[in-house]
């Protein structure tokens, strides 16, 4: 009995160290490094960007003319997503597509609204509000996301 006690404890042992590093990488702050990655790319490619409160850098290069989204929306979008290197790790075809602007990343929620249907620009979107810390489906945590979009339509 006593051999099972020990072998429990040491287990819990292992499981709680592991969700400790665990919750340290999902507290990682990235927000300094990211800023600096921004600006290096701004700056490398000689873009002109507007920076929202939430630390969103994006560049209208057309506007568009039709209906504009809120962040309620239902939307088409075509787009390629890419790192800072110009990875690209997400594309659409030309028609896009659709979703519900609730069910997209933050920087998505919030830049897509700045563009009105036929709009396209760029969207150099932080990590917090992209994939965070831990990053999914192959986007590392702390990762700086860029996107080409081109708002096809509001739904």
């Amino acid at each position: 009995m006593k051999q099972i006690i020990v072998a429990l404890v040491v287990v819990l042992f292992f499981i709680s160290c592991s969700s400790d590093k665990d919750s340290e990488q999902a507290t990682i702050d990235y927000t300094e490094q990211n800023e600096k990655e921004i600006v290096a790319y701004i700056e490398k490619h000689n873009l002109t960007t507007q920076k929202s409160d939430s630390g969103l850098h994006y560049v209208i290069n057309e506007m568009g003319a039709g209906e504009q989204p809120n962040v309620n929306s239902n939307v088409t979008v075509a787009y390629k997503g890419y790192f800072t290197n110009g990875n690209v790790f997400d594309q659409s075809d030309a028609k896009g597509i659709s979703f519900g602007l609730q069910q997209v990343i933050k920087g998505w929620t919030e830049g897509i609204t700045y563009f009105k249907e036929g709009g396209s620009g760029i969207l150099l979107i932080p990590s917090h509000l992209g994939y965070g810390s831990r990053g999914t489906n192959g986007i590392p945590g702390g990762s700086v996301l860029v996107f080409d979009i081109n708002l096809i339509s509001v739904n």
